[in-house]
C-alpha cells in the first residue's frame, strides 16, 4: 500500500500477484499476473510483428503469390496499416506504458501526445476498414458477377483504400483538440491528458460512443453479414453445380472454378474469423464502458477484461503473415525464398572465394 501510483515495477505487480492479502482479490490477481505477462509479451511483439509486416509487404508487393492484383493491393494495405500500427500503439505507446519508469521523460519532454493520438486512431481505424473493405471486394467477386468485372479491379481498390486513409484521418483529427499534447502513460483509451471540461462533457461521451460505433462496431457487423452471405451464396450454387455436373456426361470430376472459390473463401474466412476473435474482448469491454459511462451502470467489467483486451486487439496485426502462409501455398514458397536468402548469399560468396583461391 505504501507503493506509489507511479511505481508499476516487475516487482510491484509481482508482489501483488503473491502477497496474502484479503483486499487483493481474484480480480486483482489475475489483472497482476497479465501486468507482468505484459512485460515479456509486448516486446517479443514488436520484434517479430515490424519484421514480419516488412517482411509481408515485400512479398506481396512482388506480385508473385497467384493473388488478382486488388486483393494483392488490399492485403498490402492492411499489412501496412498493422506495421504503423504497431509501430503507434504498441511501441510508441503500450510499451512506455508498461515500462513506465523507463519512459519517464515522455511525460515532460515531448509534448506531442495529441498528435500521436491523431495518427494512433486513425492508423487503428485503417487497419480494421482495409479488412472491411477487403471482405467487400471478395462478397462482390463471389456473389455479384456482373458488378465483379467493374469494381474488382486494381484501380477500384487503390482509390478504396485511399479514401478510407483520408475519411480515417478526417474522422480523428478531433482528438487533436480535445487532448493535450502531453502524455499521461496509463492503460486508458484517453493516454493523453485531457482538457479542461473536455471530459465532463456530453460532447466527449458523443464522440467516444461514436468512435467506438464506427471502430470496431459497424466493422464487426458488417463483416459478419458479408461473410454469411458469401458462405450462403456458395453453399447454393455449390449444390447447383453439382446437380448440373452429375446429369454432364464425360466430364471430370474435377471442379477448378469451384477449387478456386474454395482457396479464395478460407483465405476471406480465416482473416476475417482472426479479426473478429481477436477484436472481440475490447470491443465488448468499449461498449460496455460507455454505456456505464453515459447511464451510470453500477456493474462494470473486471479492468483484466481491458488488458487481455489490448493485448489480442495487437496481437491482430501480427498474425496474417501466418494466415497467408498458411492458405496460400505460392506465398508460402516466396517466404521461404526470402528467409533462405541470407545463407544461400553467404554459401555463393564462400563458393566463389573458395574458386579464386584454387
Amino acid at each position: 500500500g505504501n507503493v506509489t501510483a507511479m511505481d508499476r515495477s516487475l516487482s510491484y505487480w509481482f508482489d501483488r500477484l503473491t502477497a496474502d492479502y484479503f483486499w487483493i482479490t481474484l480480480e486483482r490477481r489475475i489483472y497482476s499476473a497479465l501486468k507482468m505477462i505484459q512485460f515479456i509479451y509486448y516486446p517479443i511483439l514488436a520484434i517479430i510483428g515490424v519484421p514480419v509486416n516488412l517482411l509481408t509487404i515485400g512479398i506481396l508487393s512482388q506480385g508473385k503469390c497467384g493473388l488478382c492484383k486488388c486483393v494483392t493491393r488490399y492485403l498490402v494495405a492492411m499489412s501496412a496499416a498493422d506495421l504503423l500500427v504497431i509501430i503507434l500503439d504498441l511501441i510508441m505507446r503500450h510499451i512506455p506504458i508498461v515500462y513506465r519508469e523507463q519512459f519517464q521523460f515522455l511525460r515532460h519532454s515531448l509534448p506531442v501526445c495529441n498528435i500521436h493520438a491523431v495518427l494512433r486512431y486513425t492508423v487503428t481505424d485503417c487497419s480494421v476498414w482495409f479488412t472491411v473493405t477487403f471482405t467487400f471486394d471478395r462478397f462482390v467477386a463471389i456473389c455479384c458477377q456482373k458488378l465483379k468485372i467493374k469494381y474488382c479491379r486494381e484501380k477500384t481498390a487503390a482509390v478504396v483504400v485511399g479514401t478510407v486513409t483520408v475519411l480515417s484521418c478526417l474522422k480523428n483529427i478531433i482528438w487533436y483538440f480535445m487532448l493535450k499534447c502531453w502524455y499521461r502513460l496509463v492503460n486508458k483509451p484517453w493516454f493523453c491528458l485531457v482538457r479542461k471540461g473536455v471530459r465532463q462533457s456530453r460532447v466527449w461521451g458523443a464522440i467516444e460512443s461514436l468512435h467506438t460505433i464506427l471502430t470496431p462496431g459497424i466493422p464487426f457487423v458488417m463483416i459478419l453479414l458479408l461473410n454469411a452471405l458469401i458462405v450462403r451464396h456458395i453453399l447454393v450454387s455449390s449444390r447447383g453445380r453439382k446437380r448440373l455436373r452429375a446429369h454432364s456426361s464425360g466430364e471430370s470430376r474435377r471442379d477448378p472454378e469451384m477449387e478456386s472459390r474454395r482457396k479464395s473463401i478460407i483465405l476471406l474466412l480465416v482473416i476475417s474469423g482472426n479479426f473478429i476473435l481477436l477484436w472481440a474482448m475490447l470491443m465488448a469491454y468499449s461498449i460496455w464502458f460507455r454505456i456505464g459511462w453515459l447511464v451510470s451502470v453500477s456493474v462494470q467489467l473486471p479492468r483484466f477484461v481491458r488488458e487481455l483486451g489490448f493485448m489480442l486487439q495487437l496481437l491482430s496485426c501480427c498474425t496474417n503473415t501466418a494466415i497467408y502462409a498458411v492458405t496460400q501455398t505460392q506465398f508460402r514458397e516466396q517466404l521461404k525464398t526470402v528467409l533462405k536468402y541470407p545463407f544461400t548469399t553467404i554459401d555463393k560468396f564462400i563458393q566463389c572465394r573458395e574458386d579464386l583461391n584454387h
